[in-house]
């Protein structure tokens, strides 16, 4: 796989993860995930979807 397929797959993962942990935090919905691991997949989430649009955008203009 080449470098930027990777990248934006974990691009699209980490925005998808940050997007389910969002929705669980706002609407409380989803009982069986705490709500700890909730917050700590939302900041892992946009961490992930942050350095990898960083990455991304630098591959880009190379």
């Amino acid at each position: 796989m080449k470098n930027k397929n990777r990248l934006i797959l974990t691009l699209v993962c980490s925005f998808l993860i940050f997007t389910v942990s969002t929705f669980r935090i706002l609407t409380k919905s989803l009982s069986s995930t705490p709500l700890l691991a909730a917050y700590t997949l939302a900041i892992g989430g946009l961490v992930g979807v942050i350095a990898n649009g960083v990455l991304l955008k630098r591959l880009q203009s190379n």
